[in-house]
């Protein structure tokens, strides 16, 4: 075992094991999807409580920010404690804050526990780092691609899954069924999930300071990290503006029909796996830049075709995947950098990727309103084009 600041590799845990990918696939998909609950019942929160559009629109913001937040203060701590424990800890906690979401008496209310709600909804990376840690090495893109293919399709399927409860029921049934997932992901990760020691000592606040050490000490995570927010700042593009192009012509599309199109991107991610596969055989950075052409291709395809269904089908498909494939294949490689410090390594990567969907985001919806749909195709297509340049400059091996 190495201290914080250390670059000894301690051995690694779990070596020779049967890795259970999907149901870490679930676990990673179940805590994640808590993030993105909230968005498609926005409109009944604003009729419960009578509150202004831009005032129910916090939720969700402050629900993202506390994500963040927990990927740069919580994620790292699964280098530094056992991380089961951390993982059933976070999930129960997390079911409590979903259960005082559920019984809100007032908006600030649900703002706060949203804001908790995003800063443990950070445990649905820590199955990513556990996954690595017991994974083969010649296994390790194909074990992290399963794992990732779960943490996107939660993201993707939270939005339906969470309308259709609403719609079912009420918006206050959301939080409650996902408190009783996150309920039975405790239990079933404090009973499922094998022991494994820290890999460092020290204290929690070296631990976050390292952070910063290990950007500086490694030209392949900031290339990864660059990369991988440029890739998906098209995620942010494309889904902030998808049911306003949908909405008007000439497609007329209400907010049903616009959420299928979730299940395209889904598909996608069902196939990103092949490309961990590709990283353990070839390495990760052809696959990275496999995934930048993806990206490219779909987005020019988008814009090609502006007004076919098929298109932006088939792009959100093809896309989903071009990005979700960069993201496995960036995981595999840094994960190499430090054995140490794999918790740290995904919780930046993440966090990276979440700066540029914001910054996508901001951008997209400022495309579509100056130049509409092609706009953010067009975002989409230099997104992807300036990835794979950032990615080819990088010709050194660490």
């Amino acid at each position: 075992m190495s201290t914080i600041d250390g670059c000894a590799h301690p051995p690694r845990a779990g070596a020779g094991r049967t890795v259970p990918a999907l149901p870490l696939a679930i676990g990673a998909g179940l805590g994640v999807a808590n993030v993105y609950y909230s968005q498609p019942i926005l409109h009944l929160v604003q009729q419960a409580f009578v509150a202004r559009p831009d005032a129910v629109g916090w939720l969700p913001t402050c629900t993202q920010l506390g994500y963040v937040a927990g990927l740069l203060l919580l994620a790292p701590l699964g280098d530094l404690v056992d991380r089961r424990r951390l993982i059933a800890a976070k999930a129960l906690l997390l079911a409590l804050a979903l259960a005082a979401s559920a019984l809100a008496p007032d908006l600030p209310s649900l703002i706060a526990a949203g804001i908790v709600v995003g800063l443990l909804g950070s445990v649905g990376q820590d199955f990513v780092p556990l996954a690595v840690q017991l994974a083969p090495a010649e296994r390790r893109g194909r074990v992290v691609g399963v794992v990732m293919s779960g943490f996107l399709i939660g993201i993707l399927c939270s939005r339906t899954l969470g309308g259709m409860v609403a719609q079912a029921f009420d918006w206050r049934a959301v939080f409650g069924l996902a408190a009783v997932l996150m309920a039975l992901t405790a239990a079933a990760a404090w009973r499922g999930l094998p022991a494994l020691p820290p890999t460092v000592t020290g204290r929690y606040a070296d631990l976050v300071l390292s952070l910063a050490r290990l950007v500086r000490q490694h030209r392949t995570l900031r290339t990864a990290m660059t990369t991988q927010a440029l890739l998906a700042s098209s995620l942010g593009a494309f889904w902030s503006t998808l049911a306003l192009a949908l909405a008007g012509p000439p497609f007329a599309l209400d907010a049903g029909p616009a959420g299928l199109f979730g299940l395209a991107g889904a598909a996608g991610a069902l196939a990103a796996p092949l490309f961990g596969q590709l990283a353990d055989r070839f390495g990760p950075r052809l696959a990275i830049r496999t995934g930048c052409a993806l990206v490219i291709a779909a987005f020019a395809v988008m814009l090609a075709a502006p007004a076919s269904l098929i298109a932006i089908g088939g792009g959100a498909a093809l896309f989903d995947l071009g990005v979700m494939a960069s993201m496995i294949s960036h995981q595999t490689l840094i994960h190499g950098l430090d054995d140490a410090a794999r918790s740290r390594l995904n919780g930046l990567i993440v966090t990276a990727a979440m700066v540029g969907v914001a910054a996508g985001t901001a951008l997209g919806t400022w495309s579509f309103a100056h130049f509409g749909w092609r706009g953010v195709c067009t975002v989409g297509v230099l997104a992807g084009a300036s990835a794979l340049a950032r990615s080819l400059a990088d010709r050194h091996p660490a």
